[in-house]
């Protein structure tokens, strides 16, 4: 979720930056430049940063036990190669 504040922060910066002769306008441009900024945001796949550490996390420790997986696997290919042939 994105955060307001920031939005109408940015927005008015924006309108801040209005040439002096065009600012009779200026909560309306600052609430156009609000409407904007927030339709072009939500058309983003955002995640906060806390959805984005815990994923992080998540594909940390699934990229450990595939690296362990490996390492089991490597050692049992290795036991049947060194192992004779049974009939």
């Amino acid at each position: 979720m994105i955060d307001l504040s920031h939005i109408d922060d940015l927005a008015r910066r924006l309108s801040n930056l209005v040439p002096p002769g065009m600012r009779e306008g200026r909560e309306e441009l600052q609430q156009n430049f609000k409407a904007v900024l927030q339709g072009g945001l939500s058309k983003l796949d955002l995640v906060t940063r806390e959805e984005f550490d815990v994923q992080r996390a998540v594909l940390l420790r699934t990229r450990a036990k595939l690296e362990q997986l490996q390492r089991t696997v490597e050692a049992l290919e290795a036991q049947l190669g060194a192992q004779p042939p049974q009939h």
